[in-house]
């Protein structure tokens, strides 16, 4: 029953706190379910989404990379990584966040620099052909659909611990609090029974005594 150690009280003043204590640990308990199965449902669809990003990030990159080739054989490699260095740079990534079920989550933006137009991204227009633009112009598209994908891995991992927070914390009220929440009012009960049924042989003793006393009076 109850613990030794709790060194439980078995009076009637305990086992009111006892009982408004079980039925805020029952609620909590509900209401972490409720959201351990929202939070579940979210998971899924997002985990739905990521999967579709993933692959289109892929498809992206293929015929970002089968563009690169293109611009290889036409212009050759020299000319390429010429071209390349030219239009290396920084770029902007906008950051912010926002709330599912109580869980922050990444919003991941292109910035600036992400997709530019032919003339800002500082190689020759006269020296090049329109393979490198093309190649480039894909890379560009795979690389925000990229920062899309990080949105959205970032956003299932997230998820992922919260619904494992949360199920931990379910299953300590299921298994352990409850329990022995339950088990220490039964104790309660139990004893206040035992002390009622002492107090009724206690007075039906003294009630006889009286009788007797009263008869031999």
């Amino acid at each position: 029953m109850a613990s030794a150690s709790e060194n439980i009280q078995p009076t009637r003043g305990e086992l009111l706190k006892l009982k408004r204590r079980i039925d805020l640990a029952k609620r909590g308990h509900e209401l972490l379910r409720e959201k351990r199965d929202a939070l579940v449902t979210e998971f899924f669809d997002n985990l739905d989404m990521l999967r579709g990003k993933r692959e289109d990030v892929e498809e992206k990159l293929d015929r970002a990379y089968e563009a690169l080739i293109d611009a290889k054989v036409s212009d050759g490699s020299s000319e390429l990584e010429k071209s390349a260095l030219a239009s290396s740079g920084d770029i902007e990534i906008d950051v912010d966040s926002r709330n599912i079920m109580g869980v922050r989550v990444p919003i991941v933006e292109a910035g600036e620099g992400v997709e530019r137009n032919v003339t800002e991204r500082g190689y020759s227009l006269q020296e090049t052909s329109s393979n490198i633009d093309v190649a480039a112009e894909k890379f560009e598209e795979a690389l925000k659909d990229v920062l899309e994908l990080a949105e959205a891995e970032e956003i299932v991992r997230r998820l992922a611990r919260e619904i494992e927070k949360t199920k931990r914390r379910v299953n300590s009220l299921e298994y352990v609090l409850i329990p022995r929440l339950e088990n220490n009012k039964e104790y309660i009960e139990m004893r206040l029974e035992e002390q009622e049924r002492e107090d009724k042989f206690r007075m039906k003793r003294v009630k006889q005594k009286m009788e007797r006393e009263e008869a031999e009076a």
